[in-house]
C-alpha cells in the first residue's frame, strides 16, 4: 500500500487537476508531499519500533494510512488533498519500518531469507504495477468516482489488515523486553533530520519545475548544517550515555553502509525510469493514461518472471544473482535505448528485460542489507533502508529529469520551438544512457558487499 500510493497517484493527476481546478504547484505537492513526509519520518518511526514494539506502531500507522486515505478520496479541495497526502506519508512512514523489523524477527534462519525475499518481490510488484493499475482505475471510473478511486482502494485493504492484526501478527519481544520509553526518544534531533531532509529533498523535488527559484539555492545550503548538526548531536547523546535517535555505530555493521549505496543506485533508476517513460509515452507519444500502462505491463512481466526464481536460487547463486540481475537491468535499457527511434511496441522487450533485472536484485539486495544488522537494530535499519529508497525516488527523478529535460529543450530550441517526435526519442535516449550507468553500478556495489560479507563470515 505505501509503495503503490507514491506511483498509483501519478497517473491520475490531469483528471485531478481538471476535476478540483488546481494549479501546478498543487499538484507537484499532492506527488512530492506524500514522498518528501514519508522520506523525512522513517528514521523516527524505526526508532518508535524499537522503543515501543513493531507491532503496536504498525497499527497506529495503519490506522492513519486508512483514514487519511479516506480523507484524500473525499477530497473538496486541491488544499484538503494536499494535507492529507501529508498525512498519508507520516503514517506510512510509521508504518513501513515496522514491517521490516516484524520480518526479521518473525522469521529466523533461513526463513528469514524466504521472508525478505517475498516483500522484495510485494515492494518491487507495487513500484513496477502502480501506474498500471492508477490507469486502469480511473478508466474503469466505477461509480463515477474517476481519480479518487486511486485513493479509495486504500480503505477494503486497510480494513481487512487491520482486522488481521490480532489474528495473525504475534508480538515480537518478550514482556521481560527492556524498552527505554520516551525519555530515549531524542525530539530535538528527530526535528533536526526532518528539516535537513526536507530542505534538501524539497528543492529537489519542486525547483526544476518552478525554474529553479531564488530560494531553492538557500534551502539546499541549509541542508549541510542542519544534517552536520543532527549527526553531531548523536555523538554527543552517545557520549553522554543517553539514546540517539540513531545510532551511528550502526553505519559499521559490516557491508551496511555499501549495501545502501547499491539501494540507492537501484530505486534512483526505478523512479527515474518510470518518470521519464510516462512523459515520453503520454506527452512525447501521445499515448493514453491506460495504454501507457498497458506498455509498461511488460516491465511487471519481467519483474514477476524474475522474482519467481528468485527465492531457488538465491540460495544457490549468492551474491552471483543480485549481481546478473543488474547487468539485465542495464541491457534492457540498453534495448529501450535501441529501440526508441521506432514503433513504441518496441520498447516492450526492453521493459521486460529489465524488468527481469529488477526482479533478480531487488529481494537478495534488501535482505543482505539487513542480514548483518543485529536484532536491536532491526527497526532503526529499516527505517533507515526506508529513507535511502525514498531520498533516492527524488535523486533519480532530479538527475535523470533534468538531462531529460535539457535534451528535449535543446532539440526544441534547434527546430520550430515546439518539441517532435525526434526531439522526444532524443531525450528518452539521453535519460536511459544515465539510469544504464545506475544500472551498471549495482553489480560492482553486489560484489564489493559480498567480499566484506566473506570477510565478516572468516571472522
Amino acid at each position: 500500500m505505501t509503495t503503490l500510493d507514491f506511483f498509483i497517484v501519478t497517473v491520475a493527476i490531469p483528471a485531478t487537476r481538471r476535476d478540483l481546478q488546481a494549479g501546478t504547484a498543487a499538484m507537484q505537492l499532492v506527488i512530492a508531499g506524500y514522498g518528501l513526509a514519508y522520506a523525512a519520518g522513517l528514521i523516527l518511526a524505526g526508532r518508535l519500533g524499537d522503543l515501543y514494539g513493531p507491532r503496536r506502531v504498525f497499527t497506529a500507522g495503519l490506522a492513519l494510512f486508512t483514514l487519511a486515505s479516506a480523507v484524500c478520496g473525499t477530497a473538496p479541495t486541491a488544499s484538503v488533498l494536499v494535507a492529507a497526502r501529508i498525512g498519508q506519508g507520516l503514517a506510512a512512514a510509521l508504518l513501513a519500518p515496522q514491517v521490516l523489523a516484524l520480518l526479521a524477527a518473525l522469521y529466523p534462519g533461513a526463513g528469514r531469507a524466504r521472508a525478505f525475499g517475498w516483500y522484495g518481490t510485494t515492494v518491487g510488484l507495487a513500484g513496477v504495477s502502480g501506474q498500471l493499475i492508477g490507469g486502469l482505475l480511473v478508466a474503469a471510473d466505477p461509480a463515477g468516482l474517476g481519480w479518487r478511486t486511486c485513493f479509495l482502494v486504500n480503505l477494503p485493504l486497510g480494513l481487512v489488515a487491520l482486522a488481521s492484526v490480532p489474528l495473525l501478527l504475534p508480538e515480537v519481544g518478550g514482556p521481560g523486553e527492556k524498552r527505554p520509553g520516551r525519555r530515549g526518544l531524542d525530539g530535538v534531533g528527530a526535528l533536526l533530520l526532518a528539516a535537513g531532509l526536507l530542505a534538501l529533498a524539497v528543492p529537489l523535488s519542486v525547483g526544476r519545475e518552478q525554474g529553479w527559484p531564488a530560494w531553492t539555492w538557500p534551502a539546499l545550503a541549509a541542508a549541510v548544517p542542519l544534517l552536520a548538526g543532527f549527526v553531531g548531536r548523536q555523538h554527543r547523546r552517545t557520549a553522554a550515555g543517553r539514546a540517539p535517535l540513531l545510532d551511528l555505530t550502526i553505519f559499521r555493521e559490516p557491508g551496511f553502509a555499501l549495501g545502501l549505496v547499491a539501494v540507492l543506485a537501484l530505486f534512483a533508476g526505478s523512479a527515474g525510469l518510470s518518470f521519464v517513460l510516462t512523459l515520453y509515452l503520454q506527452d512525447g507519444r501521445g499515448l493514453a493514461a491506460a495504454a501507457a500502462g498497458g506498455l509498461v505491463t511488460a516491465l511487471n512481466a519481467g519483474f514477476l518472471a524474475g522474482s519467481a526464481v528468485t527465492g531457488r536460487l538465491a540460495g544457490r547463486l549468492g551474491w552471483r544473482l543480485p549481481f546478473a540481475g543488474g547487468l539485465a537491468l542495464a541491457a534492457g535499457l540498453a534495448l529501450m535505448h535501441h529501440a526508441a527511434a521506432g514503433p513504441v511496441e518496441r520498447l516492450a522487450a526492453g521493459l521486460a528485460v529489465a524488468g527481469m533485472g529488477m526482479g533478480w536484485v531487488m529481494s537478495p539486495l534488501i535482505a543482505s542489507v539487513l542480514a548483518g544488522v543485529r536484532g536491536r537494530h532491526a527497526g532503526l535499519a529499516a527505517g533507515v533502508l526506508g529513507t535511502v529508497q525514498e531520498m533516492a525516488g527524488v535523486f533519480g527523478v532530479t538527475a535523470v529529469g533534468a538531462i531529460f529535460f535539457a535534451a528535449l529543450d535543446g532539440g526544441a530550441a534547434t527546430g520550430a520551438g515546439r518539441p517532435g517526435l525526434a526531439d522526444w526519442t532524443g531525450a528518452l535516449r539521453s535519460g536511459l544512457a544515465l539510469l544504464i550507468v545506475f544500472a551498471l553500478a549495482i553489480p560492482v556495489l553486489v560484489r564489493l558487499h559480498s567480499r566484506v560479507g566473506s570477510r565478516r563470515h572468516r571472522r
